[in-house]
């Protein structure tokens, strides 16, 4: 066997077995919001069902400076479809940024930023 042609299958074999793992974990986060005391996180999963921690980082955004000002997490199971995941945190009346992100296994699978008023 060639090079060339050894080459080939290789970049052949990894090129499938990264698109089989990427069904694995498909989530997608929606809108987020702040209610009794907790932020709220729309995730959207297309795969399997899934243990994974939420963590939200809050960002205080005052005279346009941004600070930062709490780190929160959940544990969650995040079902087929849409999940609703209440992360508990106190946000004091203001403008925040929030970084959301999906933690599995140790792991950052999922990141986003979302701005809310509180």
């Amino acid at each position: 066997m060639t090079g060339q042609v050894r080459l080939f299958l290789t970049a052949g074999t990894i090129l499938v077995l990264a698109l089989l793992c990427t069904g694995c974990l498909s989530m997608n986060v929606g809108d987020a919001s702040y209610r009794n005391r907790s932020v709220m996180v729309q995730i959207t999963n297309t795969g399997e069902p899934a243990d994974v921690t939420v963590q939200v980082t809050a960002y205080r955004i005052q005279d346009l400076h941004q600070q930062m000002y709490t780190i929160a997490g959940a544990p969650a199971t995040i079902r087929n479809g849409e999940t609703d995941v209440m992360v508990p945190v106190e946000l004091e009346p203001g403008t925040y940024k929030l970084y959301v992100y999906i933690l599995r296994d140790g792991d950052r699978k999922t990141a986003v930023i979302r701005d809310i008023t509180v």
